[in-house]
């Protein structure tokens, strides 16, 4: 015969059901929290490891021993793009040539340049740099490499080394300067759009793409081109010397490719990187001084160019029903 509780009326194996029952599902509860703290360890570890191992790959942590001593080096700067003040500017040469310079292994410079050209007044920094710590330091030459492109400002830089090398199929050139822009006031008027610009100073509003050009105004820009020009002229005779084989077309803005810029002497001859560093510095082995953007930077640029991508689109679903 069953006992029965007389107080609950329930029997004790009933009892002894629910408090296992409650037991089993707290202990399941406990289980499970268990597991899913293990897995956040887990993975929080896991995250921990990621992010160090970015860190390892981007962070410069310096290696002021990784050369032995007596080994020659020769140092490489990279010049890709078009020169301006931002990853391709004298800022970022000058930093890389002060730490070139500071390496006790470095036997020659390199300068490798892939560039249509940019700011005259950022070419004209990285010039006078060059030519100011070969002077100092006249036992490390500084020769440059041209890879696709090296015209206008990036010309104007290359005439400060040594030496020039160039592929045959090289575009070499373009000694001259430009200031191009629009002119919007015919269409404002078909439009019925009034400019309405106010500046104290007649000229303030100097080739405000709105305002019609005045002949003064074009003159005046005319001769400050033309000074620039005189400039650029000026650098590349001061660099290249004897060498040069002047031509009526030279300073014109023309370009040309490799195999004639040696003829017309603004290349010394054809090279590479590895076979300027092996043949003519004497030194094979490669180090890239090359001032890069840090992590922060190119996440900054890249967010900078996402948000702008994505107010264009927004913009382009607007539509007036």
């Amino acid at each position: 015969m069953q006992q029965i509780d007389n107080d609950s009326g329930t029997r004790p194996e009933d009892d002894r059901w629910e408090r296992k029952a409650l037991e089993n599902v707290a202990l399941a509860a406990i289980t499970e929290q268990r597991r899913s703290r293990r897995w956040g360890i887990f993975f929080k570890f896991l995250g921990l490891a990621y992010l160090s191992l970015i860190l390892a790959f981007v962070i410069d942590w310096g290696q002021p021993d990784r050369f032995a001593d007596g080994q020659r080096i020769t140092a490489l700067i990279d010049m890709n793009g078009v020169i301006d003040s931002s990853d391709v500017s004298a800022k970022n040469l000058i930093s890389a040539l002060k730490d070139v310079y500071e390496d006790k292994h470095t036997a020659g410079v390199i300068l490798r340049i892939n560039s249509p050209g940019g700011s005259p007044v950022q070419a004209g920094m990285m010039n006078d740099e060059i030519r100011r710590l070969r002077s100092l330091h006249p036992t490390i030459p500084v020769y440059v490499v041209v890879e696709d492109v090296c015209a206008s400002g990036g010309y104007y830089v290359a005439v400060a080394a040594d030496k020039i090398f160039v592929d045959k199929a090289s575009i070499v050139g373009s000694i001259g300067v430009l200031m191009d822009g629009f002119g919007f006031t015919g269409t404002m008027e078909k439009l019925g759009v009034e400019r309405r610009l106010l500046t104290a100073g007649e000229n303030k509003g100097f080739l405000d793409p709105f305002s019609p050009q005045t002949p003064q105004q074009k003159d005046f820009a005319l001769k400050m081109l033309g000074e620039i020009h005189a400039q650029f002229i000026d650098v590349v005779r001061r660099g290249r010397g004897q060498r040069l084989k002047e031509t009526p077309e030279m300073f014109s803005g023309l370009m040309w490719n490799g195999a004639k810029s040696i003829e017309l002497g603004l290349a010394d001859g054809y090279g590479t990187v590895e076979s300027v560093a092996r043949d003519v510095i004497k030194a094979e082995v490669i180090h890239d001084f090359t001032v890069k953007p840090n992590i922060a930077e190119k996440f900054a640029k890249r967010l900078g160019a996402d948000m702008a991508e994505g107010m264009a689109n927004a913009m382009s679903r607007v539509t007036v029903r």
